[in-house]
């Protein structure tokens, strides 16, 4: 909308869809309402009421659902993300964490396939220090007369989780120091009317009260960024898969929450000031949730048919069979003693790295374990990060000290009984930062104090002592130390297998045909003795 005094500008914004284009659920091939195309139906309807609308993707877009593995594993051609992108004519996209997860080779190759620009002014070039990506932002001009200016960031926790090898060569540089030094820089060079900062990053404090939201570990800015630095007037977040729609310290926020589930809107009214230019009149984020009564469009839906059709067929291949019962019927029970399924990943990562001690967890309360036909759509939904493997020697202080961590997932409610820590559940699920051991023996005792809950531990019935040495293997993001698990860092790798998770689980199980559920019993928790 615009007139000789007044001009509307609308910034449309995806982030997280982490693959996600069809509104299928790759577990059961329900529909949902999710997804890339559900999400172009909703584009094309804002464009016809504002075709002057900016169009971002904030993150983690090329990873996240078995037609993205497929893709980037056994496929040439253009993403299919990417492809989509294109056809809805993006402006810009910010690489998100997931993004490295297949190293710079091919995220050189998919940022060369968008007809748009990645934007990350942090990620810079370890050599030059220049930004890594080219462009740290953009200029765009909506109705030949407001200037508006989006500056792209990203966290910089990423060398936490991430493999080194995929990482090489580039620099992440802090994301908040990062906005305070480009901010004053873009509105000295530029003038913008509008200073967008569309940051793959999360809140640390919640909105309202300024109470932390999380441990303080610098992974998540955006509080920061709305509140102390100068400038802002629009801050588009994501990583935490939250949905939100607010203002921050006079800054317009939102999140779209995952997978296609919502589409940001902001709105900005501009008015024509007196002296020349315009100022900003009234800012607005709102959220349009894509539910039953939007269809998915048929342009998009054709445009990677091919690729669905494809990857449909590969999830329904079997590669093997089980005897006995690997199925997950209640996750908090999975976790609260030694599981059939959990075993099973457990001897797989054993198996992979050569080692007699191993930990692993069961990354979301959507795993169902495996059934008697077991086939890639079981692998990929219960293996959808494509995490590697790392083997640390660790002490008998530091199994311990993680297995506290590990405990500190419980709580116990009003009635006594076992329930999740709040803190695992918002502002994002974690269940993934739960792990589970084989190898030792131990119990956890949730009634006891947070950090004083192991109640027992050893290994082949003698006690584990602090001085102990063993090797242990455990993914990639684990070792690094995310999850809090801060005992990691620094302790001596003695191997990395760098062979994705799921790929390591499919050929252990084409190799052995037939697998028989096992389960020794080595852990569990309790509630008081």
């Amino acid at each position: 909308m615009e007139d000789n005094h007044q001009i509307t500008c609308e910034i449309l914004v995806t982030s997280d869809i982490h693959g996600h284009i069809y509104p299928t659920d790759y577990r059961t091939r329900e529909e949902r309402n999710l997804g890339l195309a559900k999400i172009a139906t909703m584009i094309r309807a804002e464009r016809l009421r504002a075709p002057e609308l900016l169009l971002v993707d904030n993150g983690d877009l090329i990873q996240g659902t078995p037609l993205a593995a497929y893709a980037l594993k056994h496929r040439d051609g253009v993403h299919p993300a990417v492809t989509v992108l294109n056809e809805l004519h993006y402006i810009a996209a910010v690489p998100g964490n997931h993004e490295f997860n297949y190293g710079m080779d091919l995220l050189k190759r998919v940022i060369c396939e968008s007809d748009f620009p990645w934007l990350s002014a942090g990620i810079v070039d370890s050599e030059t220090g220049e930004p890594a990506f080219g462009k740290p932002y953009i200029v765009k001009v909506v109705g030949d007369a407001v200037k508006v200016a989006i500056l792209g960031v990203t966290t910089h926790y990423i060398p936490h989780w991430e493999n080194p090898a995929h990482i090489q060569g580039l620099q992440f540089r802090d994301a908040l120091e990062t906005v305070r030094a480009w901010v004053p820089r873009i509105r000295r060079e530029e003038q913008p009317d509008l200073l967008v900062v569309a940051y793959h990053g999360g809140f640390e404090r919640e909105l309202l009260t300024g109470d932390p939201a999380e441990r303080l570990t610098s992974e998540n800015q955006a509080y920061a960024m709305c509140t102390e630095v100068d400038g802002i007037d629009v801050l588009i977040t994501g990583h935490q898969h939250r949905l939100l729609a607010a203002q921050a310290g006079g800054v317009t926020i939102v999140q779209p929450g995952c997978n296609g589930q919502a589409l940001g809107r902001i709105t900005v009214d501009f008015a024509r000031k007196a002296e020349g230019g315009w100022r900003i009149q009234e800012k607005r984020a709102e959220l349009l949730i894509s539910d039953e009564t939007v269809v998915a469009d048929d342009t998009v839906l054709e445009l990677t048919h091919e690729i669905e059709t494809e990857t449909q067929d590969w999830l329904d291949r079997p590669i093997g069979h089980v005897i006995g019962d690997l199925t997950i019927s209640d996750p908090l029970a999975c976790r609260s003693a030694d599981h059939p399924f959990i075993e099973f990943v457990n001897k797989v990562q054993m198996d992979a790295a050569g080692v007699e001690v191993s930990n692993t967890a069961l990354l979301n309360n959507e795993s169902a374990g495996f059934g008697p036909v077991i086939t890639m759509r079981d692998v990929l939904t219960n293996f959808m990060y494509p995490n590697t493997l790392t083997v640390l020697r660790l002490t008998g202080w530091d199994i311990r000290a993680a297995l506290e961590q590990t405990a500190a997932y419980f709580m116990l409610d009003s009635g006594g009984r076992l329930g999740v820590n709040p803190a695992y559940l918002e502002p994002k699920a974690q269940h993934y930062n739960y792990d589970m051991w084989e190898g030792i023996e131990y119990e956890l005792d949730v009634t006891r104090p947070i950090g004083r809950r192991v109640v027992k531990l050893s290994r082949g019935g003698a006690a584990l002592t602090d001085d102990m040495e063993l090797d242990v293997v455990m993914n990639n993001y684990r070792a690094g130390g995310g999850g809090d698990y801060d005992m990691y860092n620094g302790k001596r790798v003695m191997r990395e297998i760098q062979i994705d998770m799921s790929d390591l689980v499919t050929d252990y199980i084409v190799k052995q045909g037939t697998i028989t559920a096992t389960c020794n019993s080595n852990w569990r928790v309790i509630v008081g003795r």
